[in-house]
Order: C-alpha cells, then sequence, then structure tokens
C-alpha cells in the first residue's frame, strides 16, 4: 500500500515546506505539489498527477481539506470517486482517516451536507427564476431573433424570398427562423382570436 501526499499553496509566495514536511513524518512515499494554484480548480497539474499515481488499497494523504478543494461539493465528489477506486484518503489537521469508521462517518456528514448545499442552490436558482418572470423579464438564453427581426422576416416569406434565402440573411438555420416566425405567427393569431371575442 502507498501513501501519496499531496500539497498546494495558493500564490507563489506561500511556502509548501510545512505541508510536505508535515506529509513526509506521516510516512507519504511521495508527495505531489501544486504551487500558486486556486483549490477552486478541479483540475490541477500536481493533484491530477497523485490522483493518476494511485492504485487500489492506496491513500492520498493531506495536510487539511482546504488543500484539496475549497467546494464541499468537489470535495464530497472526488473523495466519493477514491472510494470507488478502493483508495483510501486521510487529512492530517481534521484528523479524518477514511480507512476508520469515524472517518467514513465524518465522510457521509459531508456528503449529506453537500447535498442539502446542492438542493439549497437549486431552490434560490427557481426562485430567483420565478421573481424574474413575475416582473417580465426574459428568463434563459435570448432567442436568435427578437420580435422586429421576426416580423422583417415574415415580409421576406410573404414578399416571396425563399426559408434558406432569409435564415441565410439573419444568420440562422433554416430551422430557427421558421420555429421563430411561426411562434409570432400562432402569437399574431392568437391575438385576433381574443380580440373578436372580446368584441362579441
Amino acid at each position: 500500500m502507498k501513501r501519496i501526499g499531496y500539497a498546494r499553496v495558493s500564490t507563489d509566495e506561500q511556502n509548501l515546506d510545512l505541508q510536505i514536511q508535515a506529509l513526509e513524518r506521516d510516512g507519504c512515499d511521495r508527495v505531489f505539489t501544486d504551487s500558486g494554484i486556486s483549490g477552486s480548480l478541479v483540475s490541477r497539474p500536481g493533484l491530477d498527477r497523485a490522483l493518476a499515481a494511485l492504485a487500489p488499497g492506496d491513500k492520498l494523504v493531506v495536510w487539511r481539506l482546504d488543500r484539496l478543494g475549497r467546494s464541499l461539493v468537489h470535495l464530497v465528489q472526488l473523495l466519493d470517486d477514491l472510494g470507488r477506486r478502493d483508495v483510501r484518503f486521510k487529512s492530517l489537521c481534521e484528523h479524518i482517516d477514511t480507512s476508520s469508521s469515524g472517518g467514513r462517518l465524518v465522510f457521509h456528514m459531508m456528503a449529506a451536507l453537500a447535498e442539502f448545499e446542492r438542493t439549497l442552490i437549486s431552490e434560490r436558482t427557481r426562485a430567483g427564476m420565478a421573481a424574474a418572470r413575475a416582473q417580465g423579464k426574459h428568463v434563459g438564453r435570448r432567442p436568435s431573433l427578437d420580435r422586429e427581426q421576426c416580423l422583417q422576416a415574415l415580409g421576406y416569406l410573404d414578399a416571396g424570398r425563399s426559408p434558406a434565402w432569409t435564415a441565410r440573411h439573419f444568420g440562422v438555420t433554416e430551422r430557427t427562423l421558421l420555429r421563430l416566425v411561426g411562434r409570432i405567427e400562432r402569437n399574431g393569431q392568437e391575438g385576433i382570436v381574443a380580440a373578436q371575442a372580446r368584441r362579441a
């Protein structure tokens, strides 16, 4: 069983020595490092090499959890991936070791918190979109053509221009053009029907 250490500092001015010494005292066979790289990045050269060096039965050791990643969701995903590969994990400062029952309990608590965080983000996003819609704001990707351009396109089509020519003129695909123009036509028909109903 190999013990692979990973150390990281977020700026070039910071020193890796403290982390490396702690990892070596813990018996790490090799220590991979990243210097001047943010923990918010999922892929980092040193971390990628450390993960590639791990085999089933090995253990990844870090000085502190935040050296591995800043996001709780990312940390849980990474530790879950290690677990599926039959790789153990240890954090020296937090005394987390997934080869022990206590360490596994802490990991499961982290996973529950990460799921809670994901749910909160999702709920906030949905609430924000609902509030924007209620205020009449557009939510989601902007349409390729605005209403004025769709009406222009309808004019070209009515004048005998082909859908292919009209789509090229506006820089969209023929399918997109017909979909957007069709929507304008449907809305127009619905408006006429509603007006006739009001007059009746």
